[in-house]
């Protein structure tokens, strides 16, 4: 998804400003669209000051979170690839993550001076989902929602005995990104809404071949398939929101 905002500027023919904001772990580029009086801010998570992509181990959550408040959002929508474990579930879908199960032990806060401890009772906004459900239903007979997330801290894609474990804990799809964003949101009160992105088969799940590969240049490939999708969701939340 790191080209949406050239999506946004080519096919929809709209405006787009870069700018950059400094935050104490680092600075961040955000790409600004003005759209019907409302503002689009996205974020390229895996941002670099190069021309490579930023892995999603070395990613410091705490400067692109940062970095997305300070733009004062009255939505946040969280795109992430993730690889399923559910037949009914397969890559090209999107689906809407409704839990997170993260067992990384990676402390991901803004208060390390003093003690914070924001409730995740209920992580994600229902109004926020169910725009969201709105757009993808007119496009799918089916929307996937309430998916719980594993986290994972990648670089490397699990392994099959890992996403069995993962899946008797309750896991439907597995993803290396979403577990410190939605920490690091929890602990501001703003909306936040996450689409699961269906890229692949999750170690060992291929349906007829547990031992099929992956590989990380179709993952990337099928994410950037669902692009129009994601807009259209962007677009349901500016208007219904």
């Amino acid at each position: 998804m790191s080209d949406l905002s050239k999506v946004y500027q080519n096919d929809c023919d709209l405006d787009l400003i870069k700018i950059r904001i400094d935050t104490e772990w680092g600075a961040v580029p955000i790409s600004v669209i003005d759209m019907d009086d409302n503002k689009i801010f996205i974020l390229d998570r895996h941002h670099s000051k190069s021309k490579k992509r930023t892995p999603p181990h070395m990613i410091e959550h705490r400067a692109n979170i940062y970095a997305v408040m300070s733009c004062k959002p009255d939505v946040i929508l969280s795109v992430n690839s993730v690889g399923s474990m559910r037949e009914d579930f397969p890559p090209g879908e999107i689906g809407i993550s409704g839990d997170i199960i993260d067992l990384t032990q990676v402390p991901w806060t803004f208060f390390d001076d003093d003690a914070n401890h924001s409730d995740r009772t209920v992580i994600f906004d229902e109004k926020a989902v169910s725009y969201c459900e709105k757009a993808l239903n007119r496009q799918d007979s089916v929307v996937i929602k309430e998916l719980t997330v594993a986290q994972c801290i990648g670089p490397q894609f699990e392994s099959p005995s890992e996403i069995d474990a993962l899946n008797i804990l309750g896991a439907d799809v597995v993803g290396m990104t979403l577990g410190p964003e939605q920490r690091l949101i929890s602990e501001f009160d703003i909306p936040h809404v996450a689409l699961a992105c269906s890229s692949n088969w999750a170690a060992g799940r291929t349906p007829g071949n547990r031992d099929a590969e992956i590989n990380h240049h179709e993952v990337d490939s099928m994410a950037s398939k669902l692009q129009r999708q994601v807009i259209d969701c962007i677009d349901s939340l500016i208007v219904n929101f």
